[in-house]
């Protein structure tokens, strides 16, 4: 993602994949200023335990802001045990309403490994359609690779990492080191 703020500044490839009772979330390591790479090894990839519920969430964009967020989704969550999606939409309101929230630049996907949420700054809880969904720099072409993907009989973990593979190839904000989380329903 980049910023007007901090031109230059590129994020992240997060891609979910649904199949068989579990979902996987794959994240790239990847931060860029420019055609620099600043870090190959960023973990933006995480499980938050909110509520007594696990849930697995990937963030794009900035990643101090990214943080706030979780931090929020998961008090949200606890004011709401095992409602993912109502927690969702609480946060994403709060994000777009309040003042200092809309400023915060990020992305999330989370999943409890039942649902499955894109959540963005402009009030969006999507749930993605074909069970794979991505964001980042690099996010249309893992999506577009999981896609194709999805028509084999590989697992949700080895169509995510395929997947990230080829996005890797393609996206010059992409790299190959990997953070995956599974988790199942």
């Amino acid at each position: 993602m980049a910023d007007d703020r901090f031109p230059g500044w590129h994020g992240t490839t997060i891609l979910a994949v649904r199949r068989g009772g579990e979902v996987v979330v794959a994240g790239d390591g990847q931060v860029s200023l420019g055609q620099t790479v600043i870090k190959g090894s960023a973990r933006k990839v995480r499980r938050i335990g909110a509520g007594g519920h696990e849930i697995v969430a990937g963030f794009a964009g900035s990643t101090a802001d990214a943080f706030t967020l979780l931090e929020r989704l998961e008090k949200k969550l606890e004011a709401s045990p095992g409602q993912l999606a109502r927690a969702c939409v609480e946060m994403a309101k709060d994000w777009r309403t309040d003042k200092y929230l809309r400023n915060l630049e990020a992305m999330l996907i989370v999943t409890d490994g039942a649902d499955l949420y894109v959540i963005t700054g402009a009030g969006d809880v999507l749930e993605p359609e074909h069970d794979v969904t991505a964001i980042g720099s690099g996010g249309n072409f893992a999506l577009a690779a999981a896609r194709g993907l999805m028509e084999t009989d590989l697992t949700a973990e080895q169509v995510a990492r395929k997947a990230m593979s080829i996005a890797a190839e393609i996206c010059v904000y992409t790299n190959g080191n990997l953070t995956v989380e599974t988790i199942r329903k």
